[in-house]
């Protein structure tokens, strides 16, 4: 095929997000992106019977929250364009296409969460509002929605604002929610669904995060808590708030755990060099199971019979598919896709690229590892291209990236680093980021990749550009600004701060309290740092080609952040150019879009390589 159909085939390629098994094990939803405009959910049998059916089309992306206890319908959440502020529904798998609203249409306030009692009278979630005076505050409250007579209740406030989605037990008596003491730091309380006897019940620090989730008889919390430099599992009785360490080990390098619906044990993730594994926990005996070892990723989400789980399995060439599989298989062959995905494609395992491990040292000795893409051999190169995960506490995976799969078709060397601050190396790793904070030797990290491509002749001098969304278009604006022109020609970022005390200002107010934890305070307690670490205050160092990416809904990093830089920048005279997304919010989501930014930046990166 050609590059206009190879673009077009990415494109409508479904991309899986947050795949979740009913409570009786009978019935799978998930969020869907690229079958639609906009992303939608979709549901299937787990047991193979059926074709997934379309439960949702609408002009916004809708995604997936969870199911109801009766298994017969799910709760999602809609927002208008990308600006987060989400409206609930409820929608039936036996009527498609229907969304029953449970909260009102683009509220002024921000909603985490949502989950319903068995009864179906209560909605839980959590919002930064006050049900009495109406209005927006700073904290994420939890709150009990009566969905039979509209009455709001606030059940609990933490004192400060911060991540919390509240989770309602499966019995329905009790919601787990988060507090902050400190910006770094994550305790967990507990409240009963009636508002009574709020407690704390897991603290292992005032600047040390501790989070966990539900077992299914309601009784106990399992939870990971931060220890000396790595993560460590315990089960926590909830009548008596006795603690049991499940796991205490230093060389494990676990990232998640969770309790399936029908699961006695939970599952317990490691993620290793930014490859996940996954074994069954007995809460019991400490025991853990491991899942079969297979070429790509599997991973488990919840079992559907005494032998047979669904997962989801993915590799760089392999799009997400929810399978079943027995605990007991040893090939691919026993594999049964529940998604059918490769019959929604006009592309084949050869039309995507390998992933290519690949490694280097920071200037400090740290090991950095990062996946290269590359044409084939007979492709004449135009350049390379270092992509730049968002987050900073995320990692890129073994997994098929359509924008990165479309840049290689059109020439160009492609790296994607995971520097220090990723998930996937284990607490230590992504702890380093806070030692000198954002801007510092994550960013040296992501230099040191170039360079070290360089000198082994897949890179040129000259011929680098970099783009990336969030806190990849953060890096995107702090290499152009600091970066000599031979290591860095060209950068295209993507909704990236360029100002960070704008940035913090406008961001939504549960996000604040990381922009502190990462920097050491807010601009009032360093303002130095603040300074320092905006690319906006060096623009007039910008030597290479420059092109603003931005959607114009976002509340995460606002458009604020590109009408500062934008007068600094015409101050400096710099030139630049500008692709606004106007029905877009914290990245370019739509396919409609993303088809115009991936033509803009292949265009954009010949452009400059090429001058």
């Amino acid at each position: 095929m050609n590059n206009s159909e190879y673009l077009d085939a990415l494109l409508s390629l479904p991309a899986l997000y947050n795949p979740k098994v009913s409570k009786d094990g009978r019935w799978v939803a998930w969020t869907w992106f690229r079958t639609a405009p906009t992303a939608e959910i979709y549901v299937a049998p787990t047991d193979g019977s059926a074709s997934p059916k379309r439960l949702t089309d609408s002009d916004n992306d809708t995604f997936l929250l969870g199911w109801t206890h009766d298994s017969q319908s799910v709760l999602v959440t809609q927002d208008k364009n990308g600006n987060e502020r989400d409206r609930i529904f409820r929608v039936d798998i036996n009527t498609p296409l229907v969304m029953h609203p449970l909260t009102e249409d683009d509220p002024d306030y921000f909603l985490r969460g949502g989950s319903m009692t068995q009864d179906g009278k209560y909605l839980v979630y959590g919002a930064n509002y006050d049900v009495e005076k109406e209005e927006e505050i700073e904290p994420t409250v939890v709150i009990k929605h009566n969905l039979e007579i509209g009455e709001r209740v606030e059940l609990a406030r933490p004192e400060t604002s911060g991540f919390n989605i509240p989770e309602l037990s499966p019995d329905g008596n009790w919601i787990l929610y988060d507090t902050h003491a400190h910006p770094a730091g994550w305790q967990q309380s507990v409240i009963s669904i009636n508002g009574e006897h709020d407690r704390q019940v897991l603290n292992v620090g005032a600047d040390k995060k501790a989070y966990g989730t539900w077992t299914n008889d309601s009784q106990s919390i399992v939870f990971i808590a931060e220890g000396d430099g790595y993560n460590k599992v315990g089960l926590l009785t909830l009548e008596t708030g006795e603690i049991r360490w499940l796991v205490d080990d230093p060389n494990r390098s676990i990232e998640s755990v969770t309790v399936p619906h029908n699961c006695e044990g939970a599952l317990l993730t490691e993620i290793i060099d930014a490859r996940s594994k996954t074994t069954l926990l007995n809460l019991e005996t400490r025991a853990e199971t491991p899942f079969p070892n297979l070429q790509g990723t599997l991973n488990p989400i919840a079992p559907v019979t005494d032998t047979d789980w669904l997962g989801v399995y993915y590799s760089s060439t392999q799009p997400a598919e929810i399978v079943r599989f027995p605990m007991s298989a040893t090939s691919l062959d026993e594999l049964v896709s529940i998604s059918h995905i490769w019959s929604m494609t006009t592309l084949s395992g050869g039309d995507l690229t390998t992933a290519e491990d690949f490694r280097w040292e920071s200037t400090d000795g740290l090991p950095i590892q990062g996946w290269l893409y590359r044409p084939t051999e007979d492709t004449d190169v135009k350049g390379t291209i270092v992509y730049v995960h968002g987050g900073p506490t995320a990692h890129s995976r073994d997994a098929i990236n359509n924008q990165i799969q479309f840049f290689v078709r059109q020439g160009f060397n492609v790296l994607d680093p995971n520097y220090r601050g990723s998930t996937g190396f284990g607490l230590a790793f992504r702890e380093k980021i806070k030692e000198d904070g954002w801007g510092g030797m994550e960013q040296v990290d992501i230099e040191m990749g170039i360079k070290k491509l360089i000198e082994e002749g897949i890179a040129e001098a000259g011929k680098v550009g970099m783009t990336g969304t969030s806190y990849g278009g953060y890096s995107s604006w702090h290499a152009i600004t600091h970066f000599p022109v031979d290591t860095l020609s060209a950068s295209a970022p993507i909704c990236g701060m360029t100002d960070l005390v704008v940035d913090y200002q406008t961001t939504r107010p549960d996000l604040r309290p990381y922009s502190e934890e990462m920097l050491g305070g807010s601009p009032d307690d360093v303002p130095e740092k603040y300074h320092e670490r905006s690319p906006i205050n060096f623009v007039q160092n910008i030597n290479g080609r420059l092109l603003i990416i931005q959607g114009m809904q976002d509340p995460n990093v606002h458009p604020d952040n590109v009408r500062e830089v934008r007068e600094k920048l015409d101050e400096a005279n710099v030139e630049y150019s500008v692709l606004p997304f106007e029905d877009e919010g914290h990245g370019i989501r739509k396919p409609k879009n993303q088809k115009v930014l991936y033509q803009e930046l292949a265009s954009f990166f010949s452009s400059a390589f090429d001058s």
